[in-house]
């Protein structure tokens, strides 16, 4: 999340990064594909395809006219058990290869980023990492931190289905 939305909330280059603040839900997920990263970014970079490897994502619909790089926003319908709602949000940083940064701004707000890193033996190591702040009708900090456990596993399985999904399993 940028300093001018909450200047009390961490960003990722901070050496504090991993400490929770402001009762957000941090999560960071991750997993080693057998792809380079090109193929991986190949694959992660059409966003309208992400309800196809997010357990999660139900539908995806774009406010912008881009679909890709900095300045797309979207909504994406999102189904976790029985809760549903629509999360708002734009890309902020698009580096082929390399990474892939949103924001949040609707009803939970946040940020979060794909890194894509290169691996031993052409390898990528995919990185997925979001701090999240719920409203306090999900629970406020509460929320933040039930919420983050249960997207954290929801989350360990969308990387599962993305790893077989690029490896061809």
């Amino acid at each position: 999340m940028t300093s001018a939305m909450s200047p009390s909330i961490r960003t990722r280059g901070d050496k504090n990064a991993d400490v929770p603040c402001c009762g957000m839900g941090r999560i960071r997920v991750s997993t080693v594909i057998d792809a380079s990263p090109k193929a991986v970014w190949a694959d992660v970079e059409d966003v309208q395809s992400h309800t196809e490897w997010m357990a999660d994502a139900v539908a995806i619909r774009f406010l912008s006219d881009r679909t890709s790089g900095v300045g797309t926003t979207f909504e994406c319908d999102t189904k976790v058990g029985p809760f549903r709602l629509t999360d708002v949000m734009e890309i902020t940083e698009w580096k082929p290869r390399k990474a892939m940064g949103v924001r949040h701004v609707g009803l939970v707000t946040g940020d979060g980023v794909f890194t894509l890193k290169k691996a031993r033996r052409g390898r990528t190591r995919f990185e997925w990492s979001e701090r999240l702040i719920f409203p306090w009708w999900m629970g406020g900090p509460l929320g933040g931190v039930v919420g983050g456990r249960i997207l954290k596993r929801i989350w360990r399985k969308n990387l599962r289905i993305l790893k077989a999904r690029i490896e061809g399993e």
